[in-house]
């Protein structure tokens, strides 16, 4: 795992008040994740939605890293979303975190669109739904994030696979009942149909999971 930089120690530090292991999942998240990649590619400024925010670990980072950044959080985990609302109040960030219901459907008008880990859990047909939904969602030259794992490096993938299994069938660390990986290709088909202008950045360099980042634009 990678180190955790400084402005990731500061989302450290925002969770001191969590239970133990609420902390060490971040702390995980922090060290596993390329945050500060997708934090990069992020627009500065405007209204941004963190879909399947879970503890708010990116959330707080977007907020952390740009002041001007009006960030919302969703998931379907309230527990999560309390410790969450707890960190930011501690680092004196305004995010708004709210609970998606049953049926909840991504809807608005957003500057940017983050979805870091989240669509393998969905399935599919749901997966490729929420890509279709976030597209449409977006602001006139607003940007969809999407961080997955690649399928490449096998060897990574199957490491990386094995472990989301464990987390959501053994451990029930994370909700989802349908694990699903699919390859950025069919992530960028979906997103060219829709319109977008897509980028890939591979991310797994130096880091135990093949983590890849497809950013697509929407024409202003």
């Amino acid at each position: 795992m990678s180190r955790v930089d400084a402005i990731g120690q500061k989302v450290q530090a925002a969770f001191a008040g969590a239970p133990r292991n609420e902390r060490l999942h971040v702390t995980a998240r922090l060290r596993s994740c390329p945050i500060a990649a997708i934090a990069e590619a992020t627009p500065p400024s405007g209204r941004v939605l963190d879909f399947g925010c879970g503890h708010g670990a990116v959330s707080l980072y977007l907020a952390l890293t740009s002041s001007a950044r009006e960030i919302t959080g969703i998931d379907v985990d309230g527990e999560k979303l309390v410790y969450a609302r707890a960190a930011a109040d501690a680092a004196g960030q305004p995010i708004r975190f709210e609970h998606m219901a049953a049926g909840y459907r991504l809807t608005g008008e957003w500057d940017a669109i983050t979805i870091v880990d989240v669509l393998y859990l969905l399935g599919e047909d749901a997966a490729l739904d929420v890509v279709d939904e976030a597209a449409a969602a977006l602001a006139p030259g607003g940007v969809l994030l999407i961080k997955e794992i690649d399928f490449r490096p096998r060897w990574k993938f199957w490491l990386a696979a094995g472990q989301e299994l464990l987390a959501t069938k053994l451990f029930r660390i994370t909700q989802g009942s349908r694990v699903r990986f699919l390859s950025p290709t069919q992530f960028e088909e979906r997103l060219v149909a829709a319109g977008l202008q897509v980028e890939h950045q591979s991310l797994h360099r130096g880091r135990m999971h093949p983590h890849h980042l497809i950013v697509a634009r929407k024409a202003g």
